[in-house]
Parts: structure tokens; C-alpha cells; sequence
């Protein structure tokens, strides 16, 4: 097994190599605004630190989300076109499944990352394997009942301490965690899902309503 895992929902850009056994290597960057410009390189970066070549890759891991359209979409059409030029499968793994794997917290917790809007992508968590429901968009003081006294994990609990006022790191998600715990999963002989993406809500850019198609006659 080797497992080249990528995630791009949320401000970090993250890649890993995993053998099944541990990470080989891992990098991570956090620029928001630099997804497409940051992802081949930094697995470029990757492949050379672990000595290892793309067509020895047997799978590949993709954060699904939820996050923002335009970042979330550049980590899932690499991960697909990886998956396609290799002839490998592609593994879909949430995101914030990710983040609480490599929460050093004990259950029952709150995973939170930035939505933007004022508002989180966030799911609850029985333990760092167990996540209780699918993840949800909200506005922080909407939950503020259903997370009370849970410590929570990620960027989005740090913005609103108010709500998740005991937060613990990982603060982003780390490709390293995803790979690690596809791997495990794998292992146990669980069939991953095929990536599809946790948009949650509908993207920024939309159609002007009053917006007319032109054709030629």
C-alpha cells in the first residue's frame, strides 16, 4: 500500500505519503487564497522527500469537506486525475473526520472550521474514529445549546470562543492524519467511498437573476 493524500478544504494545502504502515512524508501550507498554485508542487515536494515516484502511488486519499466551492474542487479534481492517470482507486475520507483523528482530545467533542459568512462547518464527535451525524453549516450561535461544555477542535472553534470557549489543537486538517486514517480503515478491511464533495451550501458566484442568454440567429 501506498497512499498519496491530499486536502484542500480549508485554508491549509496539505499532502502526505503513507505505506500503510506510517507517513513517509507530509507538508502542509496555509494560504487560502493559493490552492491551485500550492497542491502540485507540494506533492512534488512530498514524492522527492520520501524518494518515492508518482506510479509507485497505489491510492489516493482526498479531503471530501465540507468547505469552500473554488478550494474544496482543486483537491478533488487532482486527487480524480491522479486517480485516473495511475489507475488507482480514489478514496474519499470528511475532512473533519481528519481533524478529529489527530485530536489529542478525549470524547465526546466538537470538530469547527471556518465557513466563512460568520458561520462553521462542524460535526460532533463520540471519540477521534466516531462522528455522531453528518456534518452541518451553521451560524455558531445557533449551536451554541447542542456543543455546550465540549471542547472543540479547529480554525472555525477559534473564531468563536463565545460558543467553543475550550478548543485544542489541530487547528487544520493534515493530510497526514487523513492518509493515517484511510489507511487504518483500509486495513480493517472497510470499503472507503469514491470522493464526492461536502459542499453544504450553494458557491459565492451565482447567475445575475435578471442574467440573458445571447445566441446568434
Amino acid at each position: 500500500m501506498l497512499l498519496l493524500a491530499l486536502d484542500t478544504a480549508t485554508p491549509a494545502v496539505t499532502v502526505a505519503l503513507h505505506d500503510g504502515r506510517d507517513v513517509l512524508a507530509s507538508f502542509a501550507q496555509v494560504d487560502a487564497r493559493r490552492h491551485g498554485e500550492l497542491l502540485l508542487p507540494a506533492v512534488d515536494r512530498v514524492l522527492r522527500a520520501a524518494g518515492v515516484k508518482l506510479d509507485a502511488v497505489t491510492g489516493v486519499v482526498v479531503g471530501t469537506g465540507p468547505g469552500p466551492y473554488t478550494g474544496l474542487r482543486v483537491g478533488l479534481m487532482t486527487a480524480d486525475t491522479f486517480g485516473l492517470a495511475l489507475g488507482v482507486p480514489v478514496h474519499g475520507v470528511c475532512t473533519l473526520d481528519g481533524l478529529a483523528y489527530a485530536a489529542d482530545v478525549p470524547g465526546p467533542f466538537v470538530v469547527a472550521t471556518d465557513a466563512r459568512r460568520k458561520e462553521v462547518y462542524w460535526a460532533r464527535y463520540e471519540d477521534s474514529r466516531t462522528r455522531t451525524g453528518e456534518p452541518s453549516v451553521d451560524r455558531p450561535a445557533d449551536v451554541a445549546d447542542r456543543v455546550a461544555g465540549l471542547p472543540a477542535v479547529g480554525a472555525g472553534a477559534l473564531l468563536y470562543p463565545d460558543t467553543f470557549p475550550d478548543v485544542h489543537e489541530p487547528e487544520h486538517v493534515s493530510a497526514a492524519a487523513l492518509a493515517s486514517l484511510a489507511a487504518e480503515r483500509i486495513a480493517a478491511g472497510e470499503e472507503l467511498p469514491a470522493p464526492r464533495p461536502l459542499y453544504l451550501r450553494r458557491p459565492d458566484a451565482q447567475v445575475p437573476k435578471n442574467y440573458k442568454v445571447v445566441t446568434p440567429k
